[in-house]
């Protein structure tokens, strides 16, 4: 059994789901419209690779300050079935059955909040899920963050944290991602895979021989 970890955003769907995700709640009245020209901003930061997560995160998670976390789970559920499952790329899905029927262990590793990522993870069947966690106080979110950040080496990090103590963890495993930004985690495993590559990580694959895998919707 080998780990399978594959990034969220941009991988296996067509999208980031934190945009995304500020995007519906524009259009649900729960954020600022002018939210969103600010947090596309902060986007082209991350492409370059220079976004300062924590900093992301406080922003972007202003709306939800005080909200329930039985609330915010009942919104995830609905945006991930109405937004974000029609953006799940096909060939992804084929790739994480393959993995299934082989008995590895299927991992949704993102630096997207807990509260988008988890709702996929369990969509698509996944044993595990790694992502920003949020700080809550009596149930309420503070909009701040807690933990390491799933974040270029804060992925690897924690997947040492989930898997601690497991013999030869890296040994045989599998990576997916697009973004350069995920170069630390692509090195650790065994079998890193470029998907729909960035500039930077395609170079970066070509240099190094990973393979590249170009999925379509």
């Amino acid at each position: 059994m080998a780990l399978a970890l594959f990034d969220l955003d941009e991988t296996l769907i067509a999208g980031d789901s934190a945009s995304l995700w500020l995007e519906y709640m524009v259009a649900q009245e729960q954020a600022p419209a002018g939210m969103v020209a600010e947090e596309q901003g902060m986007m082209s930061l991350y492409h370059q690779g220079k976004m300062d997560m924590h900093q992301y995160m406080a922003f972007t998670l202003q709306p939800l300050v005080g909200k329930s976390r039985q609330w915010l789970s009942q919104q995830c559920h609905r945006f991930a079935e109405q937004v974000l499952r029609e953006r799940l790329y096909p060939e992804g899905l084929a790739r994480i059955e393959w993995h299934r029927e082989r008995g590895d262990e299927l991992v949704l590793i993102s630096a997207s909040g807990e509260h988008l990522v988890a709702p996929m993870a369990r969509m698509l069947g996944m044993d595990h899920c790694v992502a920003i966690l949020l700080d809550e106080e009596e149930g309420m979110l503070t909009g701040q963050t807690r933990g390491t950040l799933s974040f270029r080496e804060g992925k690897v990090a924690r997947i040492n944290q989930l898997f601690a103590g497991r013999e030869s963890l890296w040994q045989g495993s599998f990576g997916y991602s697009d973004s350069h930004n995920d170069l630390p985690m692509l090195r650790a495993v065994s079998h890193p895979h470029a998907v729909n590559p960035a500039p930077p990580l395609r170079q970066q694959a070509e240099e190094l021989g990973w393979p590249t895998l170009e999925w379509l919707r």
